[in-house]
């Protein structure tokens, strides 16, 4: 049986994601495979790239034969150089930048935000200011309106005494018409 060392192709459409398996040559590109060594994944920059260095030395002592694309990901890892006993057995493997802790972000946040002052940490809509201006304030505008209404209830009242006398005499009595 003839064993490759190949790619699985695994992802979406235009955002691949490969293993590297071992498998026999003869079955199909994602079909039976014998083991998983590594993962690869070009669309990240720099490229993820995890290969089990110990059981793809295995693999390549005992006969497999890689597939060009796997032979170059293992001489980027170094796995390549190790086997063939070339100088350079480092390989060019760019690691990925460390992530930033989440946890650690969340924690410095909710301390910032604890040793903000209270008032003024937000800002209110010009309507909702306008209304608690208006409350605060004291109240001077009631007084005045209060006698301008009374002096206008006197005024109706004066003009109401006279008023339904003069309306019946100004209007003459309708008599039905026969």
């Amino acid at each position: 049986m003839a064993v490759k060392i190949r790619l699985v192709r695994l992802g979406k459409i235009r955002t691949p994601h490969y293993r590297i398996v071992v498998a026999d040559s003869k079955k199909a590109r994602n079909g039976l495979k014998i083991e998983e060594i590594g993962r690869y994944s070009p669309a990240s920059e720099p490229s993820l790239i995890e290969v089990n260095s110990e059981r793809a030395q295995h693999w390549l002592k005992t006969g497999a034969q890689p597939t060009p694309a796997v032979e170059a990901i293992l001489k980027v890892t170094g796995d390549w150089q190790k086997f063939k006993g070339i100088a350079g057995s480092e390989g060019t493997l760019k690691s990925l930048p460390a992530r930033a802790d989440k946890r650690a972000a969340y924690e410095a946040a909710v301390k910032a935000a604890a040793n903000e002052p209270k008032d003024g940490a937000t800002t209110m809509k010009k309507r909702a200011a306008e209304k608690l201006a208006a409350k605060s304030a004291p109240e001077e505008s009631t007084p005045e309106v209060a006698p301008v209404v009374a002096e206008a209830t006197e005024e109706t009242s004066a003009a109401a005494d006279v008023a339904p006398t003069e309306a019946a005499a100004e209007t003459p009595a309708e008599t039905p018409a026969e």
